[in-house]
C-alpha cells in the first residue's frame, strides 16, 4: 500500500489579525507560538505573543456560543419558555465573548503597532543624527517658541539642540509625540512613542558593518603568506 500523505501542520490560532502578525514578524503564527513557549523572544515580541493568544481564547469562546445558539435555534429542542430562557442566556454570553475579543484585539494592535512601525522604518537606514536625536530625546526634551522672533528649538535634559524639521520628521514617522497639552512658549515635553523605542533599540543592537577578525581553527592550513618585495 503506499504511504499515506502527511498532514499539514494544525494551525494553532485562527483570529482576524494573524495575517497582520504573521506580516509584521515575517513567522506563521505555529512558528511564533513555538518560539513563544520556548523562550527565544525579546519582550515586545513575547507580550505579542500572550495578547495574541488571548485573542485566540476570546475567538473560541465567540464561535462556542454562536454555534451553541445556532442549536438553540435548529429546531432540536422543543420550543417552550426554558429554550427562550437559554437562548436568552446564550445571546448575553455571546455578547460578553464578542466584547471580550474586541478587547483582546485591541490588545494585539497596541502590541503590534511599535513592532510594524519599527519593521516600516527599518526598511531605512536611521541615521546616524537621527538615532543621536532619539537618545536625546529618550533622556529628556522640549519644544520652545521663542516669543519674540516665533522660532521654534528642542532643546533636551543633556543639553543638546535639536532641528525642529528633524523633530517634525521623527514625530511624522510616529517615533516621538509632543505632549500638546503644555504650551509652547513654556515647553512642550517630547517623548519617544513604543515605535521609537522600538526603532532605537533595533538599531542600537544592529550588528556593526565590520567584519571581524577571524582566526584559523586548531589544525587548519595556514594561508599563504603575501610575498614580500
Amino acid at each position: 500500500m503506499p504511504p499515506e500523505p502527511a498532514s499539514a501542520p494544525v494551525r494553532r490560532a485562527v483570529s482576524a489579525l494573524d495575517h497582520r502578525v504573521e506580516a509584521a514578524i515575517g513567522h506563521d503564527i505555529g512558528t511564533l507560538w513555538s518560539y513563544r513557549d520556548r523562550g527565544v523572544l525579546d519582550e515586545s515580541h513575547a507580550h505579542l505573543v500572550d495578547v495574541h493568544r488571548e485573542l485566540a481564547k476570546a475567538q473560541t469562546g465567540v464561535v462556542f456560543y454562536l454555534k451553541l445558539l445556532n442549536r438553540l435555534s435548529g429546531g432540536e429542542f422543543e420550543v417552550d419558555s426554558a429554550l427562550f430562557t437559554r437562548i436568552a442566556r446564550t445571546v448575553d454570553q455571546l455578547e460578553q465573548a464578542t466584547d471580550a475579543r474586541a478587547a483582546a484585539a485591541q490588545a494585539v494592535i497596541t502590541a503590534l503597532e511599535p513592532i510594524e512601525a519599527a519593521s516600516a522604518y527599518g526598511t531605512r537606514t536611521l541615521s546616524t543624527d537621527d538615532q543621536a536625536a532619539l537618545l536625546a530625546i529618550a533622556g529628556g526634551a522640549k519644544l520652545h517658541e521663542h516669543l519674540l522672533t516665533g522660532r521654534m528649538s528642542v532643546t533636551a535634559a543633556s543639553g543638546t539642540r535639536i532641528p525642529h524639521a528633524r523633530l517634525q520628521r521623527l514625530e511624522s514617522a510616529g517615533l516621538v509625540v509632543r505632549d500638546t497639552g503644555h504650551p509652547v512658549h513654556a515647553g512642550q515635553p517630547v517623548s519617544l512613542t513604543d515605535a521609537g523605542r522600538a526603532v532605537l533599540f533595533a538599531a542600537r543592537k544592529a550588528p556593526t558593518t565590520q567584519r571581524p577578525r577571524t582566526t584559523a581553527s586548531t589544525g587548519a592550513w595556514p594561508s599563504t603568506a603575501p610575498p614580500r618585495r
